[in-house]
């Protein structure tokens, strides 16, 4: 999970990102081994048995990023290995798509992706800075297991895959048309990430206009 803030990013809400970067995996459940499912929670995260999504091909990762003011996934980033890289490469394709982003506070678990020097270091090139869970808790990482729930029950355990390229297709066509244009959400009153966003960013400029 990452989680970043910025006050300064447009519109003002929009402070917080979350990500998760892992395997996809055969089992829908929300919780699984050094998963959190509450952010509140003092109590050890759930021992669901997790194995990997197989394609025809070999194992298929993902690491998405979320901004949770619109559950918008920001970026994120797939690859047939699960490496620093991986992290890596979700992170500045969220600073690509968001812009300036100097001064967030960037929250993950412990994994060893984010704790790897070259993340390390695009959190340092981007002006961010970094915040790590505590060891054991569990309350870190529910709204990234939300949202890879989602993505299992309705691509990932749908079908066989005989090819990396043809998941990684079905990943990107679910988050970009399903996920942000077509799911409403009852968190942001029914609206889609894309619809939310869309309406604050437009009140707020209506608001700045009219107090200039």
């Amino acid at each position: 999970m990452v989680e970043y803030n910025n006050a300064s990013s447009p519109p003002s809400g929009m402070t917080t990102w979350r990500a998760g970067c892992g395997e996809s995996r055969t089992s829908g459940s929300e919780g699984g081994p050094g998963k959190p499912t509450s952010r509140e929670a003092d109590r050890a995260p759930r021992s669901d048995p997790y194995t990997e999504h197989r394609t025809g091909e070999g194992k298929l990762y993902l690491c998405a990023i979320k901004d949770v003011y619109s559950n918008r996934i920001v970026g994120y980033s797939i690859d047939s290995r699960m490496k620093s890289r991986l992290a890596v490469a979700a992170l500045n394709n969220a600073v690509a798509r968001r812009g300036d982003v100097a001064g967030c506070v960037v929250h993950s678990d412990r994994g060893s992706q984010f704790r790897s020097r070259k993340f390390v270091h695009a959190l340092n090139r981007h002006a961010m800075v970094g915040s790590m869970g505590r060891v054991g808790a569990a309350g870190d990482n529910a709204a990234m297991e939300s949202f890879f729930a989602l993505l299992q029950k309705n691509v990932l355990d749908r079908r066989s895959w005989a090819t990396r390229e043809e998941l990684r297709i079905a990943i990107v066509t679910w988050i970009e048309r399903t996920y942000h244009r077509r799911r409403r959400q009852a968190s942001l009153g029914r609206l889609t990430p894309i619809e939310y966003e869309t309406i604050m960013t437009t009140n707020e400029t209506t608001t700045t206009t009219q107090a200039a």
